[in-house]
């Protein structure tokens, strides 16, 4: 897949479904220790879905919320609050078919260019449990505060630049 082709479409309203499966499967290791059966398993997912979309919506009015395609396919979406003081990362999550591919890390470092260049931090909440946690400290995100199940991480650039602290420097 060519990072080049990666766009960004607004969330509408016929993407319900689209998001739900990206959210699902973030969620399906973690619903395989259970022991629900499939439907109670879909059922809790769909509940879990909409209160998560519909707090995202309310408490991030300006955000953008956008589904991220590649080569024409969606792949899976990223949801950002561009602020005066900050960028806040919101959500960003790939089906498992795009990950590991050099899709997420694209996208991130984007948006740390784009905070560096705007003097902005990055901020973001991050699962303790999320396998991505390793791409965020690799490009430079700390943690500020653990908040139990999630970590509260921040991105500075140190040289007012669009720095992405690949090297460790952060």
């Amino acid at each position: 897949m060519s990072l080049e082709r990666i766009v960004f479409r607004s969330v509408q309203p016929g993407d319900e479904e689209f998001l739900y499966q990206v959210y699902a499967s973030t969620r399906q290791e973690e619903l395989d220790t259970t022991g629900w059966d499939e439907a109670a398993k879909e059922a809790f997912l769909r509940q879990q879905h909409h209160a998560q979309h519909s707090y995202y919506q309310q408490q991030f009015p300006a955000a953008s919320f956008d589904i991220i395609q590649a080569d024409n396919r969606y792949v899976g979406r990223l949801y950002v609050d561009r602020r005066a003081d900050e960028i806040r990362i919101i959500d960003i999550a790939l089906l498992p078919q795009h990950r590991r591919q050099g899709i997420g890390a694209a996208l991130l470092t984007d948006i740390l260019e784009e905070a560096g260049e705007a003097g902005l931090p990055v901020r973001i909440h991050v699962e303790c449990s999320n396998p991505a946690l390793h791409l965020y400290r690799n490009l430079g995100f700390k943690e500020l505060e653990n908040q139990g199940v999630y970590l509260l991480m921040e991105w500075r650039s140190t040289t007012g630049s669009s720095h992405t602290g690949r090297s460790g420097e952060q």
